[in-house]
């Protein structure tokens, strides 16, 4: 019989055994608001399938052990040839094959492909973000290959397949394979015109031959990766397979993997080319061009992983307060506690509502609607990824010193946070693009605004909000010292706007007061105390 002092009481119980799609409201409501009717049964049913899998207690083992056991770089066989192979636990396989199988690789390749797959990506990288980079590059490498047509014949079946097979042999062998990229040097960082990589052509069937070194190569693992080298012509895109088609690996030697902050489970690393085998995609001088889709779909998936870190922070943060009881009762019905609750809670919906609009726009695929992701996606990516630490940081603070513990998991998510808004371009080069699109692409600003101007008049502060916006956007006289400003506030303009249409009068009036109208501190559980802040905490309450 244990002693009476090990007797433990009013600790909240592991957030295992539920559905991760259909415990989020915000989520299942915007898949039903953006896809077909036709598809609708199929896809919650798949979807809450996977959200099954992802609230399981195995599922989530994955994800401790995978981050647990991070990869181990192997150079040289015992007998010292080169062999250049990353190591990874059973439980990174798992995982990973896991997202292959439910379609995170293949939304090009079936209707409304991109917001189930949006869906999908927001609850799988709540279990382990680490495996959303090789699943994320896989996707966005469909769009890059498709400025060459024979390229994509040959490699896109390959890419949206569901089949996950982690053998390296040649790609003409395997059922489906995963793809990386290399972009930035370590002389240049986002400058990838200051890359020194060096591309000589082989023949004029566009093979060529590459050496440099590359300083960030995501997913140095997978079978293919589109880097940028320098050609005669100027800056180029290629494609480089892992093995080539007689079955010898590619020169791809990988110095070193990373040691990161988080994303402890994926591996990074720097790689060097030297007599590589490469084909171009695309032409020779328009390397930024051919791959800059594949960084728009990438950016996406930021807003989407950094909205499943958000989400599941704020999730663990209520069923915490929810389970535990001080001064006279559970947490989660004290004003003070309720307050900071809701501050993140919708913060969470914001991000969640935002990024699947983007992938809705993606799906429609009209000429208004690739001009609204023109602007839309680097604000977005800007804004949602900059808000992710801080709603962690606060969320792990709801569950007091236990959420500074390993175990809780939220040390995890708080290391994860930041690195959505470093990756495919820190704030700096996002807040510049919106800049850039704003200067020379007209057409963008005028979706924009018909899409935020799709709410006007149906909250006051909105309309303020937007008033605002468009006196800003008319004067670009020395705006880049500002354009930091500007993107935040054309960002929580078209969340309010799409709150305002889509979010319960609760979600939509907390926001505008806070967010636009000004009421609000300068920290999470400030908001007006007359809102209706139960039913905002109520509605992101986690089902388990």
């Amino acid at each position: 019989m244990a002693a009476t002092t090990h007797i433990v009481t009013n600790q909240a119980p592991p957030l295992v055994g539920y559905d991760v799609f259909t415990a989020d409201r915000a989520l299942v409501e915007a898949v039903e608001r953006h896809l077909d009717p036709a598809l609708l049964d199929e896809v919650r049913a798949d979807l809450s399938g996977f959200g099954r899998s992802a609230g399981s207690a195995q599922v989530q083992e994955w994800g401790v052990l995978a981050n647990e056991n991070p990869p181990k770089l192997r150079t040289h066989d015992r007998y010292g040839n080169r062999i250049d192979e990353v190591e990874f636990h059973p439980a990174w396989h798992r995982l990973l094959g896991k997202g292959v199988a439910a379609g995170l690789t293949a939304a090009w390749a079936r209707p409304g492909g991109h917001v189930r797959r949006a869906a999908a990506f927001v609850i799988w990288t709540q279990v382990e973000a680490g495996n959303g980079c090789p699943l994320s590059m896989t996707h966005a490498a469909v769009p890059a290959l498709r400025t060459d047509p024979a390229l994509a014949a040959e490699w896109e079946p390959r890419l949206t397949s569901m089949v996950y097979d982690r053998e390296l042999r040649p790609a003409a062998q395997k059922a489906g394979v995963i793809f990386g990229m290399g972009m930035t040097e370590k002389q240049g960082g986002s400058d990838v015109r200051a890359n020194t990589t060096a591309a000589r052509p082989l023949a004029e069937d566009g093979t060529y031959e590459l050496k440099g070194h590359k300083w960030f190569c995501s997913a140095p693992m997978s079978d293919g990766f589109l880097v940028l080298a320098q050609a005669p012509g100027g800056l180029t895109c290629f494609l480089v397979p892992r093995v080539l088609e007689d079955g010898t690996r590619n020169v791809f030697m990988i110095q070193r993997l990373k040691d990161k902050l988080g994303n402890r489970s994926n591996a990074s690393g720097e790689v060097e080319f030297d007599g590589t085998w490469a084909r171009r995609v695309g032409e020779e001088g328009r390397g930024v061009r051919t791959i800059i889709e594949m960084v728009a779909a990438t950016r996406l998936d930021c807003a989407l992983g950094s909205a499943s870190l958000m989400r599941q922070a704020v999730a663990q943060a209520i069923h915490h307060c929810d389970h535990r009881e001080a001064f006279g009762g559970r947490l989660v019905d004290k004003a003070l506690m309720r307050n900071v609750l809701a501050d993140l809670a919708l913060e969470s919906e914001a991000a969640t509502t935002l990024a699947l609009r983007l992938a809705a726009a993606y799906d429609d695929g009209s000429e208004q609607e690739r001009a609204f992701l023109r602007l839309a996606v680097p604000a977005a990516k800007y804004w949602v990824t900059k808000r992710c630490t801080p709603v962690v940081a606060e969320a792990s603070e709801c569950l007091g010193g236990n959420g500074y513990v390993e175990e809780s998991g939220m040390p995890r998510l708080l290391r994860e946070s930041p690195l959505n808004s470093i990756w495919e371009g820190a704030g700096n080069v996002q807040a510049l693009d919106v800049l850039r699109a704003l200067q020379r692409e007209p057409g963008a600003l005028n979706a924009f605004l018909q899409e935020v101007g799709r709410a006007r008049g149906a909250d006051h502060r909105l309309d303020g909000a937007i008033k605002n916006l468009l006196a800003e956007l008319a004067d670009l006289e020395g705006v880049e010292a500002r354009a930091r400003r500007l993107v935040e506030r054309m960002a929580l303009v078209l969340q309010g706007a799409l709150l305002v249409q889509y979010a319960p009068p609760a979600v939509a009036d907390a926001f505008c007061a806070s967010r636009l109208g000004g009421d609000w501190g300068t920290a999470f559980g400030t908001l007006p105390h007359t809102l209706d802040l139960a039913a905002v905490v109520e509605r992101a309450r986690p089902v388990a």
